[in-house]
């Protein structure tokens, strides 16, 4: 087992990161902020996520989504896009715009923060 990545800036772990969620998964902004080695910075996470939204990148920014497994960029306007996105790659919401983190959310083989059983 690996432990998180330490090489480039945070925002570059949180790149790599993003780039390998596969399709039909999510991560959360926590959960991306732990595996670049800064656990507690969620809202630095979201702050590179927030980058990505312009159209201009080829990540899947819209794999990223909040702790309660919904999606936070409502406010932004790009909400009802990104749940789009993630229905049509099958990720599946609730009524009440929550998909279910203990079915979707995607862990990386090599992370030792991974709950066990969760190596999909």
């Amino acid at each position: 087992m690996s432990l998180p990545p330490t090489e480039g800036t945070f925002r570059e772990r949180v790149l790599a990161l993003v780039a390998r969620i596969p399709p039909g998964r999510v991560m959360t902004y926590g959960q991306l902020a732990l595996l670049a080695g800064q656990p507690g910075a969620a809202r630095q996470a979201g702050y590179v996520m927030n980058a990505l939204m312009d159209g201009e990148s080829a990540l899947p920014w819209q794999r990223v989504i909040n702790a309660q497994g919904r999606v936070s960029t409502h406010k932004l306007g790009f909400g009802d896009l990104q749940e789009g996105l993630l229905r049509a790659e099958g990720v599946e919401f609730g009524a009440g715009g929550r998909c279910d983190l203990a079915r979707w959310q995607w862990w990386p083989e090599e992370d030792p923060h991974a709950p066990p059983g969760r190596l999909l």
